[in-house]
């Protein structure tokens, strides 16, 4: 669906409506889109070949770099798996509803964090369960 120019959901709309939906999926596909060019720019850099440094203190650091992407990289492939999940719950009519309330999560959320399964009390609820469990 071609979303009108300059579209952004309101509140003032039905709450998932076809414009959202596509608002939506267009940015977890543009984010997804992001993530993968910068891979392949990782891959590419990591194929150069290992690290030939001579300084025993240069080598340190390359290598030290090196994790450093590779924890990135780590993270970011864990988040495409999070947007792969966000895109198939828009194909599945379940994306912006609170996987724990079954609420509408705020467009503001959706908009600053769009692979958000839960709404903000939800999440907060959430990690203070998760906090009293790590303490006992």
């Amino acid at each position: 669906m071609d979303l009108p120019a300059g579209y952004e959901p309101s509140e003032d709309e039905e709450f998932m409506n076809e414009y959202q939906q596509a608002y939506f999926k267009n940015a977890l596909q543009q984010w997804k889109k992001s993530i993968v060019e910068e891979s392949k720019e990782t891959l590419a850099h990591l194929q150069d070949g290992p690290i030939q440094e001579a300084d025993l203190n240069d080598r340190a650091s390359s290598e030290t770099d090196w994790g450093l992407e590779l924890r990135t990289r780590d993270r970011q492939r864990k988040l495409t798996s999070k947007i792969d999940s966000a895109l198939r719950r828009i194909e599945e009519g379940e994306y912006g509803y609170c996987q724990v309330t079954g609420e509408p999560i705020s467009l503001e959320r959706l908009k600053a964090r769009p692979i958000a399964t839960m709404t903000v009390e939800a999440q907060e609820a959430h990690e203070r369960n998760e906090k009293i469990s790590r303490d006992q």
